[in-house]
């Protein structure tokens, strides 16, 4: 298969998801070999059946899609999703917090989430809602969720009015380190613009048009 499959988080969040759509989503990742899945919450239990014995990771969402539950409400959220078998989790920060200027809430919030899953050994994913920020704001959450240990920064949940931007993958690898990874998602339909956000610096692409991407990049190798 297509080396990109190995960055794509294959992704089915709608609010009316059924078990069937998640079945169909778990054998697209086994055909293509996609890193992930990633689902609601309430279907974490049934991926896992589905997926289990295979090198795919079952991920799903915190706080999603606003980030504006209060933060027992995540840690509880988080709590039930390890319970369930996740293996990765993609966090929606608190956005009021951060448009208020109330960063100290910001990192008290995503701490001991984080803290609880690396005690699993799972990873955490925080998605910053980079399309609704300013360049200043990005930086100040890579420098933020650098000193959480965080596991990736994530550009977007797709709810949003603006998904992933090149402009905005390149700014979060310029100011995190080296060790924390970016995932980009929202609006990734096309095999040359989910290249120009790996090649921007992302490690993860979260799509839910992955199949269409991976025959993007099976056409754009027989070209050559």
């Amino acid at each position: 298969m297509a080396p990109i499959a190995s960055h794509i988080d294959h992704t089915f969040l709608r609010p009316t998801t059924t078990y069937a759509d998640i079945k169909k989503l778990c054998e697209e990742a086994l055909q293509y070999q996609f890193a992930a899945v990633c689902i609601p919450p309430p279907m974490v239990k049934q991926a896992r059946e589905l997926l289990e014995g295979s090198s795919v990771k079952v991920a799903t969402v915190i706080g999603f899609p606003f980030g504006y539950s209060v933060a027992k409400a995540k840690l509880a959220e988080t709590e039930r999703a390890l319970l369930d078998g996740a293996e990765e989790l993609d966090v929606v920060i608190n956005l009021v917090a951060l448009k208020g200027g109330v960063w100290n809430y910001l990192e008290t919030e995503m701490q001991p989430l984080i803290n609880l899953a690396h005690g699993q050994n799972r990873i955490v994913k925080v998605i910053i809602e980079s399309g609704l920020l300013t360049d200043g704001e990005i930086i100040h959450c890579c420098t933020l969720y650098a000193k959480t240990g965080a596991d990736f920064l994530k550009t977007s949940t797709g709810y949003a009015e603006k998904g992933a931007s090149v402009e905005a993958v390149r700014l979060m690898r310029e100011h995190l380190p080296p060790g924390i990874k970016i995932k980009a998602s929202g609006g990734i339909r096309t095999y040359d613009f989910a290249r120009q956000l790996l090649d921007a610096g992302a490690e993860r692409l979260g799509c839910s048009a992955g199949v269409e991407i991976i025959r993007g990049a099976e056409a754009a190798a027989n070209t050559y």
